[in-house]
């Protein structure tokens, strides 16, 4: 499974930064907690985007004698700089707006704008999933979405998808908080709804970190990958044993695999090398994203049969006269 292309994060990026402008200027208009709210989540995932290019830069500086592994994991330590991110700007200012609201707050006066740029923004963010939710899916491998949001090595793509998820649905609670604090004539309610926002971005930071230091702290393939991987050697009819087949994500498409196998019975030393080097070429041709692999392993002994016992003389035999 090679890397994905970026098509998800430019259009993440256009989409936000459009959106955030509109909703900083219904948020100037109506005095909505949970439109500036969205505003700054809006921005967040703006610069977010910018971190994982950046991210995505960095990872494909080719290998040099400090990383002789190349440097994959830089897009999975700005994907952990995208969660914080979320968390302590995007989650935080809303907490503290809607907090803010609640206790000082003053009634919308006027609610039009915000209506017309909340549903703006939901046409935009629904667009901008779908083309997410497309990348993502075309690595499923039969999965469940939500299993495969668990075990993606795709951080950049994971990172589009639940950003877009959690701008749908702040997008809703903030129709909601507007459209009761302007019917009802209560400000709590706006404020409410900017809390609620904060906890949704406090969410997807948590979800996004996780998978983050999971990557950072050395994750192996995907278990399809490496049952696959397994399968291919277990073809290769000088092999007789493959004991154990390791792996650990380099990047979101570079798989380091380190084999532990047992030769057939027999094999000379040019048998082996010519074994490996077609055991190497089989597997990078059926899984691309193995970027180093490492075959070590012995030849089986040849088992000697052993000789029969001698058997005894019958001293009941009968035995030849002598002539």
């Amino acid at each position: 499974m090679r890397a994905t292309s970026n098509l998800a994060i430019w259009a993440a990026f256009l989409a936000n930064v459009g959106i955030a402008t509109a909703k900083f200027f219904a948020a100037a208009l109506t005095g909505s907690a949970a439109m500036l709210s969205e505003a700054l989540h809006s921005t967040v995932d703006s610069t977010n985007e910018l971190f994982l290019l950046y991210g995505e830069h960095r990872s494909k500086r080719p290998p040099d004698e400090a990383h002789p592994f190349g440097h994959g994991h830089a897009l999975y330590f700005w994907t952990l700089i995208v969660a914080i991110n979320v968390f302590g700007i995007g989650g935080g200012l809303s907490l503290w707006e809607g907090s803010r609201k609640i206790l000082f707050g003053e009634t919308l006066t006027s609610a039009t704008w915000a209506y017309a740029v909340l549903g703006l923004a939901f046409v935009f963010e629904g667009s901008s999933l779908w083309i997410g939710v497309r990348q993502l899916r075309r690595t499923a491998r039969g999965r469940s979405p939500w299993r495969q949001l668990r075990e993606t090595k795709q951080p950049k793509v994971l990172a589009v998808v639940l950003e877009d998820s959690a701008a749908l649905a702040g997008l809703v609670v903030a129709f909601c908080g507007v459209f009761f604090s302007h019917l009802l004539r209560l400000a709590w309610i706006d404020g409410l709804a900017s809390v609620v926002i904060g906890l949704l971005l406090g969410g997807v930071a948590f979800l996004l970190g996780r998978e983050a230091k999971g990557l950072l702290l050395g994750e192996g393939a995907e278990s399809e990958v490496v049952e696959h991987i397994r399968r291919i050697a277990e073809a290769e009819h000088n092999l007789a044993e493959v004991r154990r087949a390791l792996t650990l994500q380099l990047g979101p498409g570079d798989v380091l695999l380190n084999m532990d196998v047992r030769f057939a019975p027999g094999l000379n030393a040019q048998q082996v090398a010519q074994t490996v080097a077609r055991l190497k070429r089989a597997l990078r041709e059926a899984a691309p994203e193995l970027r180093e692999i490492f075959i070590e392993g012995q030849v089986l002994p040849v088992e000697v049969p052993a000789s029969p016992p001698a058997q005894p003389a019958d001293a009941d035999a009968p035995r030849e006269a002598p002539h």
